[in-house]
């Protein structure tokens, strides 16, 4: 028998709020020359359910790690003792996504869901996917547990606006292997060279992706059996944290490839988390582009950015901030001049 995974219902966003926020921003010159930093700052305000839009107050950058047993074959430039070396490095606040998290005045979490060390929350890394499952039932229903648990303590504490991210070696070759039998996209259009792989490499990611796919073959329409198979724990603690923050009306702001698989999947097991879903950057990686146009996103910025960590998301975060903050006082300045 087969995993399930079910969620709340998920809410909808306040179209006539964002609609009255648009509105503003295009019938004045000076809103429209704002271009699609209105429409963020209308996006926001529907998401709120106020016009003006309140400022985002209390961001937090949550990065979700694990190995991977594909990791194993050789299909990324880092070794696979490399995941654990760059999650101490976001502990010890010295990563990337720390630099960017302190310009952008956001607390890093880091949850360690399935590395390879005694500290995982779930287990030592994951299968090899493309001869054996990711994960247990049992690991599974606790991975997406651990998920929901992390969104509601980020939202009881008073956390507006989330940016999720992700660390692990071997991510991208999963987030291709899970987008591509989602999306019924073929491995050598949903491969691309992750954390810089030459075609050698290359073609060894694309064999371990295709292997993992046809493990999937017979589940296409089981999204969580699919995840169960060739995902991870610490994917599936994602695609749960993301459909949990919609379902509490917090907006998501994803970055990279394996977030935006993750939101895919998640707004196939709860749909209508799309809505609720902001795509910070766009990364070179095909399965990143895959499930952007999957989902319907535009990203606010095509930064090239692979390094992961949530690092692109946490780099487009001021800019979302600051946009929300432009459109609520230009709304004030046109209801002072209509009084």
């Amino acid at each position: 028998m087969s995993v399930s995974l079910v969620f709340d219902q998920v809410p909808t966003p306040d179209s006539a709020v964002q609609a009255r926020v648009r509105a503003a921003m295009t019938e004045n010159p000076r809103g429209a020359s704002f271009g699609r930093l209105a429409a963020v700052g209308a996006w926001v305000a529907g998401r709120q359910g106020e016009a003006p839009p309140r400022p985002i107050q209390s961001p937090r950058i949550v990065v979700f790690a694990g190995d991977h047993g594909i990791a194993a074959r050789g299909v990324s430039a880092y070794t696979p003792e490399a995941s654990v070396l760059q999650a101490d490095e976001i502990d010890a606040g010295a990563a990337p996504v720390n630099t960017l998290a302190r310009i952008a005045d956001a607390p890093v979490e880091l949850i360690r869901v399935s590395l390879a060390d005694s500290a995982s929350l779930i287990r030592e890394a994951s299968g090899a996917i493309d001869v054996e499952d990711a994960m247990s039932d049992d690991e599974f229903v606790r991975a997406a547990e651990l998920g929901r648990t992390v969104a509601d303590t980020a939202i009881d504490s008073g956390c507006d606006l989330v940016v999720v991210g992700d660390v692990g070696v071997g991510n991208t070759t999963v987030a291709a292997a899970v987008i591509g039998a989602l999306t019924f996209t073929e491995p050598v259009v949903a491969v691309g060279r992750g954390s810089g792989i030459n075609d050698e490499t290359w073609k060894v990611k694309v064999a371990a992706v295709r292997d993992a796919m046809f493990r999937a073959r017979d589940v296409h329409d089981d999204v969580a059996e699919v995840l169960r198979r060739i995902s991870s724990p610490d994917f599936v603690a994602e695609v749960a944290f993301i459909a949990q923050c919609a379902a509490r009306r917090t907006p998501v702001l994803i970055d990279g490839a394996f977030p935006s698989a993750a939101a895919y999947a998640a707004e196939r097991l709860a749909p209508g988390v799309r809505e609720w879903l902001l795509a910070g950057q766009l990364s070179p990686e095909p399965c990143h582009t895959v499930s952007l146009k999957a989902l319907d996103l535009t990203p606010v910025a095509a930064l090239d950015m692979t390094t992961g960590q949530g690092a692109g998301g946490a780099a487009v975060l001021p800019l979302i901030t600051a946009a929300v903050e432009l459109v609520a006082d230009e709304m004030r300045s046109q209801d002072g001049a209509e009084q």
